[in-house]
């Protein structure tokens, strides 16, 4: 049997330790162990991959703490505009859903487009038309809202800063969040979900709910999700690098991974980390901020869940 393995992000960013309270840091813990053991028992259960990564990303958007589905940022027009994908590395097919709101898991509705469309990427209007053919559930604001989150948007709100929600406060919450996994038959796949920047504006998009960009899933190479400055994973087309790097260069996960991460987003400007996977469940965690919210679990009983370097 293949050794199967799940590993998730809640952000990577500005994690100044001395900032981190203790209480605060065994809340981020043990909201990254619920996702981590939700999306495992999935594998250890026999199923697949892509229902794993589904599982684990909706246990972080049901947290406050990340900035995905409950913990979403503020728009510049105090709503929250929020982004997900998903993507199945054994078919390849994909689904990714932009500027939603009122949806609880983005994640769920990405899975949806991927399963019960034609199409991989639906955004705005259209996608929340999709949800309501669908019968989704709408949430009220007040679901949304979190104080930390609506004091971050006053801080900058009528001007034309907008921020990564982990990088002006040292002690603010912040993350994208993610997952991949490799089930017991090889399958790999993986899943973003985010609530963009504090006070964006104009429909911004990021990297997290583009293919190739922030999310990536492949048998024949890697599964990827990425946490970072979007812009500069789309200009890097992330995930996609470390794939093509593992194809055409022959570099394990960790190489391939690291090269991106610790050389090329760095030489355009980027910052942040990925979580990767691949077929034979090796597990990759490379960031070049100070610290990245992640967890790992693997059948061969190794367990990971860690902040700082």
């Amino acid at each position: 049997m293949n050794t199967f393995s799940i590993a998730i992000h809640g952000g990577a960013g500005t994690l100044v330790k001395g900032m981190m309270t203790s209480a605060l840091e065994s809340e981020y813990r043990a909201a990254l162990k619920l996702a981590l053991n939700a999306g495992y028992k999935v594998l250890e259960d026999g199923e697949s991959a892509v229902k794993a990564v589904e599982t684990a990303v909706k246990v972080l958007e049901d947290s406050h703490l990340f900035n995905a589905g409950k913990g979403a940022v503020f728009t510049a027009t105090e709503t929250h505009e929020m982004d997900a994908s998903i993507m199945d590395g054994k078919t390849l097919n994909a689904g990714a859903v932009s500027l939603i709101s009122g949806i609880k898991n983005p994640v769920a509705l990405a899975k949806d487009v991927m399963e019960k469309s034609e199409h991989v990427f639906l955004a705005g209007d259209g996608a929340m038309q999709f949800a309501k053919e669908l019968n989704y559930k709408l949430e009220d604001d007040a679901y949304f809202y979190d104080e930390l989150r609506h004091n971050q948007w006053l801080e900058i709100k009528d001007t034309d800063s907008f921020q990564l929600d982990h990088s002006t406060k040292k002690d603010s919450k912040f993350g994208t969040v993610g997952a991949v996994a490799c089930d017991k038959d090889g399958n790999i796949a993986a899943a973003t979900s985010t609530g963009g920047m504090t006070n964006k504006k104009w429909g911004r998009v990021g990297d997290s709910p583009m293919v190739g960009a922030g999310n990536y899933a492949n048998n024949k190479t890697c599964a990827i999700s990425c946490t970072g400055s979007g812009e500069f994973f789309i200009r890097g087309v992330v995930a996609y690098d470390v794939a093509c790097l593992m194809e055409h260069k022959n570099m394990s996960i960790e190489e391939a991974s690291n090269e991106v991460i610790n050389k090329r987003i760095l030489e355009i400007g980027g910052d942040g980390g990925l979580i990767a996977v691949d077929a034979k469940g090796n597990i990759a965690m490379p960031f070049n901020t100070e610290g990245m919210y992640r967890a790992s679990k693997t059948s061969n009983g190794k367990e990971d869940i860690s902040i700082y370097k």
